[in-house]
């Protein structure tokens, strides 16, 4: 029994020992890796260590805070920004400046429309109203119209035929979102030339004029 003892604590004695060298086998592991805040290179301990110090690793997490914040106030700033077009489109009844910051055109292309019978406005005293409803015959035509409008797509334009975006913007002084959403609602065609795009004058001359 006393030579069975012996042979246990002999077991038991190799196994620590082993378990002793496995640890500074581990500890001794040398990799080498790259900052992630200063992007410099470093002997790492283990495969997933992101800095080569504390001090990265403590500036790391302010520089993660700090953008957190910078996100937070700027979604902020943006709510506060389109927070008055949210109003505006809720509201049945605008008033002609205020149709004019809802949809980006001018009070003289509101009137121009009014006075070829394309927009009804409502007179109240002095004071000109519109109907929240009137201005979608502004940005989404009839059918039939749009269908009369539309382009085979087998027509070929040249580009001297075409006005670019900025050439519409100042022409008819509308803004560039209500140009893009007259093309998309239209289904009209757009030849794309380097950072500009070209859109037939025919068709834009007989949406807008």
């Amino acid at each position: 029994m006393c030579h069975l003892g012996r042979n246990d604590d002999t077991l038991r004695h190799t196994k620590t020992q082993l378990d002793i060298h496995r640890h500074k086998m581990s500890s001794n592991i040398e990799i080498q890796r790259i900052c992630q805040y200063c992007n410099k290179e470093f002997t790492a301990r283990t495969t997933v260590t992101k800095y080569c110090s504390d001090n990265c690793s403590k500036r790391a997490y302010k520089a993660r805070k700090r953008a957190e914040k910078v996100a937070k106030s700027n979604i902020e700033t943006h709510k506060i920004k389109t927070q008055p077009i949210e109003i505006l489109k809720a509201k049945e009844f605008l008033s002609i400046k205020e149709a004019c910051e809802l949809i980006g055109i001018s009070r003289r292309t509101i009137y121009r429309m009014f006075y070829r019978n394309e927009l009804n406005l409502i007179k109240i005293g002095t004071r000109s109203i519109i109907k929240r409803s009137e201005l979608d015959k502004i940005l989404i035509p009839q059918k039939k119209e749009i269908q009369s409008k539309k382009n085979p797509p087998e027509k070929k334009y040249n580009i001297l035929e075409c006005y670019n975006l900025k050439e519409i913007e100042k022409k008819y002084k509308i803004a560039r979102n209500t140009i893009n959403n007259i093309i998309s609602k239209n289904n009209i065609p757009k030849i794309k030339k380097g950072k500009y795009i070209y859109v037939p004058k025919t068709i834009i001359d007989e949406l807008l004029n």
